[in-house]
């Protein structure tokens, strides 16, 4: 068994199903959709309407693309685009949907708004984003594994951050300055797997764009040692069924305005 961003995350996507609440006819559309398992789960579901996945990779656009030919989908389509600047037809969607793609917009305000816009009135947002990273098993563990054991937990303001949308207030801010009504976030708690043995979770956790910069920052024997206690970390992990961590997270819901 392989490890990826659908293994590991799978005991979310039960939750964020039940969330979405996809109809038969309803069209859907799936923010950050990687290689559209989420994407092609909502057009299972919605079999007269359509689901059509967005994300900034080309190459996970392609995976995806090819996935859902395998599978025999013709209401689903993959786009390489970014939710920020695309020109979505206004009004088309009934449901947005994101499984942790929305923490990374430069400017999220006029992402969601860009997204909002897209929606039929009274139209929904359901996303999953990470609560804050120390509330994240994964993240604390990996981090002070890397950096040492008396390392803090403040990690530089450059580059992407996955915990961008992890303070309540915040997020509600950002969704109600882009047009969004009825905002909730539920308190969400399941484990993440990191792969089914310590050698394939190194290497997927050293994968991670975070861990290689931070490996980059050292010297190579700083760098061996800090490979040595990662391996500690992950294997302190390991269970019967592989190597899990504890995570946290929010799913947000949000609504179109009914007016204009």
């Amino acid at each position: 068994m392989s490890t990826d961003y659908d293994s590991e995350l799978r005991l979310y996507n039960e939750i964020l199903r039940r969330a979405c609440g996809v109809q038969p006819r309803d069209h859907v559309l799936d923010i950050g959709c990687g290689t559209g398992q989420t994407t092609r789960d909502a057009a299972r579901t919605a079999r007269a309407g359509s689901a059509h996945g967005i994300d900034i990779s080309a190459v996970a656009v392609e995976r995806a693309c090819e996935l859902a030919r395998a599978e025999g989908l013709n209401n689903v389509t993959f786009e390489h685009a970014d939710a920020r600047f695309h020109r979505f037809t206004q009004g088309h969607f009934d449901l947005a949907i994101s499984r942790f793609g929305t923490m990374f917009f430069d400017e999220p305000v006029a992402a969601f708004a860009n997204i909002r816009r897209a929606l039929r009135r009274s139209g929904r947002l359901v996303m999953m984003v990470w609560q804050a990273r120390e509330h994240n098993e994964w993240e604390v563990a990996t981090h002070q594994a890397i950096t040492g054991p008396e390392a803090s937990m403040a990690v530089p303001s450059a580059g992407p951050d996955p915990f961008s949308l992890a303070d309540p207030v915040t997020v509600k801010r950002i969704l109600t300055e882009a047009g969004f009504v009825g905002i909730t976030l539920t308190d969400v708690r399941e484990p993440i797997s990191y792969g089914p043995d310590v050698d394939r979770a190194l290497d997927w956790v050293c994968g991670f764009t975070s861990t290689t910069e931070a490996l980059k920052g050292l010297d190579p024997a700083a760098a061996t040692r800090a490979l040595e206690r990662l391996r500690e970390a992950l294997s302190t992990h390991m269970s019967g069924d592989g190597v899990w961590f504890d995570s946290r997270a929010w799913c947000v819901t949000a609504r179109q305005r009914e007016e204009p």
